[in-house]
């Protein structure tokens, strides 16, 4: 009987789980359909076969529309034309810029070419960005002139002077010495190509080549770098294979309806850079087909409503951030949104009531929350759209298809009984090859039994379902109590005037942290520090304000309209810009604003 109790820890995930059948927090998602064993460029030409006159990106701001038939066409033209740049298989390519049609361009060109598409965040500065390209020794990089403030051409000429000199094809620069290629979209600069030289290039003898190419090709090549933080802080390049993100695409878009709804027409305002928008937007609309529609290269709330509505679109993607925005929107009545079946939210932990706002206020009752890393492709459990909303607003849904979880205790390793909390680690087809060259960093992440510590701290029931917790790294110890920023956060998302809340740990001579409680205001709406210490009295922890001994908050408070101001939050006195009036333990004497100080403890001076 105990032995038979030990093996219950396989869950079929076909559909919502509704048996509990799970007996410790270890989940393995059993399905009846297989893994697909395909490239993203024999993914793409099986969809082109079936819906070839579908559109399959919208970019509404630029008005550019392309049907299936179409893009694989320009695609195909794209890649020839990096073979004849000199780019080979496993050479890197730096994609850099905002939501434009090239960018998705490239990201199949890329794979079609063999060449490992590296993701390059747009908002990157001279020092980020040359840490980025120089890590992956990029051969090539592909970006605009400008988009908005940021200057990616001149910032390239400040990292490589060399390109000024230099012909296109042939930068040899001290700083980046594996670059050798910059091929710019929408101007001729000096010593880089433009994007029709690289589109005329493919000529009848690297069209050739690319369909020789194609039989060397494998499932398992990387074909994605994305830069993640991941559970250590300073940057590292996430290496992801076809096999990685051609099966979550497939299973994620399986589970959320894109193999029987017709004719998916996505809202995408998340960053392509992203994994949410590369896998979860380019990936997903080569391999079911779905049409990607883009309200605008940078995000723009009002942009997206547009869209949804001239668009006529029937699923949206969105951080929780995004979907707040557009919650807030003073006009959002006026928008009509009735073609919007569903949508998925992720990106980072979403706060129950903020689902509950976005079926309440914007109508999409098939919301749908995803959780995972980049480091697994990323998603690695998603709810179902048929998941009632306690399911929808209090959890990221059950285990994927092919993919095992457990709940473990971070310091033994051991798995933990059910609905306790610990550390998330994954194991299945999703982890990825490595950090791209470096392989201490890849070790402390992937044990050689192939579990990927997340760094999450979550708690799963008897169906999978999981519970997110917060971060390990963002957990705050105060007085030797754990407190998890993200209990706290949900909490306050509750307050009607709040529209957005972060709370993060701040040193504290005696208690070792505090916590401090960053709350921005819904428009027009005003509130005092009171007003919130009294809303969370005996609703979270710290419960007991007696006195600042047992507890001491901050909290910072800001609209729109404002500039922030701080206030110092503790059970004496609310005090606004004076000294506290706490015993002399109190560790933020003073008043003004928020900084840290030369000693490094965060104080009010």
């Amino acid at each position: 009987m105990h032995q038979n109790t030990r093996l219950a820890s396989g869950i079929h995930v076909d559909s919502p789980p509704i048996i509990p059948t799970l007996t410790t927090s270890y989940a393995h998602g059993t399905s009846s359909t297989s893994l697909l064993s395909a490239t993203l460029g024999e993914c793409l030409l099986r969809t082109v076969e079936r819906w070839p006159d579908r559109e399959a990106v919208v970019f509404v701001q630029d008005g550019v529309r392309k049907t299936f038939a179409q893009f694989q066409q320009e695609v195909d033209q794209a890649a020839a034309g990096l073979l004849a740049l000199g780019l080979k298989k496993g050479d890197r390519l730096g994609m850099w810029g905002p939501n434009i049609y090239e960018w998705i361009l490239f990201q199949f060109a890329t794979a079609k070419a063999g060449v490992i598409l590296v993701s390059v965040n747009p908002a990157y500065q001279v020092k980020e960005v040359e840490l980025a390209l120089r890590k992956v020794g990029c051969k090539a990089v592909v970006c605009p002139t400008q988009f908005r403030t940021q200057k990616y051409c001149d910032m390239l000429r400040q990292i490589c002077p060399e390109i000024e000199s230099s012909s296109p094809g042939h930068i040899k620069s001290t700083r980046l010495p594996d670059l050798r290629s910059v091929i710019v979209l929408d101007s001729r600069q000096p010593g880089m190509f433009h994007f029709e030289d690289v589109m005329q290039a493919g000529s009848s003898q690297f069209v050739q080549q690319l369909q020789d190419l194609q039989k060397k090709l494998l499932f398992d090549d990387p074909i994605n770098i994305q830069f993640t933080s991941g559970t250590t802080g300073s940057p590292k390049g996430a290496t992801l294979s076809h096999h990685n993100i051609v099966n979550n695409a497939y299973f994620v878009g399986k589970r959320v309806g894109y193999t029987w709804r017709p004719n998916t027409r996505i809202c995408l305002p998340v960053p392509l850079y992203h994994c949410f928008g590369s896998v979860g937007g380019g990936v997903c609309m080569g391999v079911h087909g779905t049409s990607l529609i883009f309200p605008s290269a940078g995000y723009d709330g009002k942009a997206n409503l547009a869209a949804l509505e001239s668009e006529r679109c029937t699923f949206i993607y969105g951080t929780p951030t995004m979907y707040i925005d557009m919650v807030n929107q003073p006009d959002l009545a006026k928008y009509d949104l009735s073609s919007v079946e569903a949508g998925i939210m992720a990106g980072s932990p979403c706060p129950p009531e903020v689902v509950k706002n976005v079926i309440s206020l914007m109508g999409i009752k098939g919301i749908i929350i995803g959780y995972g890393t980049t480091e697994n492709s990323p998603v690695t459990f998603c709810s179902s759209p048929t998941d009632n909303l306690e399911r929808k607003s209090e959890t990221v849904g059950y285990i994927g298809d092919h993919l095992e979880a457990k709940i473990v205790n971070p310091t033994t390793g051991e798995v933990l009984p059910l609905g306790m909390m610990g550390e998330i680690m994954i194991r299945g087809y999703c982890v990825m090859l490595e950090y791209w060259g470096d392989e201490a960093k890849t070790q402390e992440a992937i044990g050689k039994d192939g579990w990927y510590k997340t760094g999450d701290i979550g708690r799963m029931d008897a169906y999978s379902y999981c519970r997110i917790e917060g971060r390990i790294k963002d957990m705050i110890i105060r007085g030797g109590e754990n407190i998890y920023p993200a209990e706290i956060e949900q909490f306050l998302h509750t307050h009607p005037k709040v529209k957005e809340a972060q709370v993060v740990g701040v040193e504290d001579a005696r208690m070792g942290e505090e916590v401090c409680a960053c709350v921005k205001l819904v428009e027009g709406q005003d509130c005092r520090a009171e007003e919130i210490k009294d809303y969370c009295k005996g609703q979270v922890r710290p419960k007991h304000l007696d006195d600042c001994a047992q507890c001491c908050l901050f909290l910072l408070l800001f609209s729109d309209r404002e500039s922030p101001h701080f206030t110092h939050w503790c059970a004496q006195p609310m005090v606004h810009w004076g000294p506290c009036p706490c015993p002399t333990h109190c560790s933020v004497p003073g008043s003004g604003v928020f900084s840290q100080s030369e000693a490094g403890r965060y104080h009010l001076r």
